[in-house]
């Protein structure tokens, strides 16, 4: 993905902030959603990144994706109070909350959106296998290999469940 060259300036004052916090505190796949999420604040029209001050920003941006990933649950690898993520920029847990909530918003930033999720999540939230199809829900992990496959081209789920369970079993 690209910025657009007038909101570069916004995004080269962010980045920094992003990559520092997840190197000391997450890992690089957080870091990769968290850089996916500001590149798309980028490209909005208008940009509400042009507004505000680039700690803000970045701390909502990692909030916004922590929490969406449950970084508040202690039985996570990765786990931080909202104090921990906060604190390192300076700003109350409140202030940081409202902007990320208005991230979550603008974005579709859900439990049920495999765009902001870790892969290693990913695999166990069942809200992103669930499909109504013709009045029933189903679970696609256990539809037929055809249907998974034309799920994962259209962007509904993040992977084929049935070609991950031949890899594995391949590995075994």
């Amino acid at each position: 993905m690209s910025v657009p060259k007038s909101l570069q300036p916004a995004f080269d004052g962010i980045e920094p902030l992003i990559t520092d916090f997840c190197n000391q505190y997450l890992n690089d796949e957080y870091r990769e959603l968290c850089l996916h999420l500001l590149e798309k604040l980028c490209r909005k029209r208008p940009s509400p990144l042009l507004a505000g001050r680039k700690n803000t920003w970045a701390a909502a941006i990692i909030y916004a994706i922590t929490t969406n990933n449950f970084i508040f649950d202690k039985s996570q690898p990765i786990h931080l109070t909202a104090d921990e993520l906060c604190a390192p920029f300076g700003l109350s847990k409140s202030t940081v909350s409202n902007k990320a909530r208005e991230i979550r918003d603008m974005f579709n930033i859900t439990y049920l959106n495999p765009e902001w999720q870790l892969a290693c999540l990913a695999e166990d939230n069942p809200a992103i296998w669930l499909f109504n199809v013709n009045g029933f829900v189903i679970d696609i992990r256990m539809a037929p290999v055809d249907v998974q496959e034309e799920a994962y081209r259209r962007g509904l789920i993040p992977f084929v469940p049935a070609c991950r369970k031949k890899t594995e079993e391949k590995k075994n």
